[in-house]
């Protein structure tokens, strides 16, 4: 298995951008998610239940409805690779939604330029998802 092999320690590395965006979301503010990426940030969900879009507006309008939907979200890094500017970050989403907690195992391909987040693509399975909630 691969290991994150950057310094924790240097918070420009490309991997502790992508650990502060995702650390961000336990604290439910959209201001301080959406300071992490870029103002052209691309998000792009693979999911048939996700939905992406483009500009940090854009994203910041979405994230106040995504977070009250998933009450007390945070991304448990599992593993984490970086090569370049790119990194790839295995995580455990956590979350409740509607009453229902959820657990569900996704992957995260990010881009960064200038220490900011300028991509996202996110792969997860919606029939967990589904599952989890009673929907399925």
């Amino acid at each position: 298995m691969f290991a994150d092999t950057s310094t924790h320690d240097d918070p420009s590395t490309p991997a502790a951008v992508a650990r502060r965006y995702l650390a961000a979301f336990a604290t439910a503010d959209p201001a301080q998610i959406a300071a992490c990426v870029t103002d052209d940030f691309v998000n792009e969900h693979t999911s048939a239940l996700g939905g992406g879009c483009v500009g940090r507006g854009a994203y910041l309008e979405r994230l106040p409805g995504f977070l009250a939907g998933m009450a007390g979200v945070r991304y448990d890094v599992e593993d984490l690779v970086a090569d370049g500017d790119r990194v790839a970050a295995a995580y455990t989403m956590h979350a409740t939604n509607d009453g229902h907690p959820i657990t569900i195992r996704g992957v995260m391909w990010i881009a960064v330029r200038d220490g900011l987040v300028a991509k996202r693509t996110d792969y997860w399975d919606s029939l967990t998802f589904l599952r989890q909630t009673g929907k399925a």
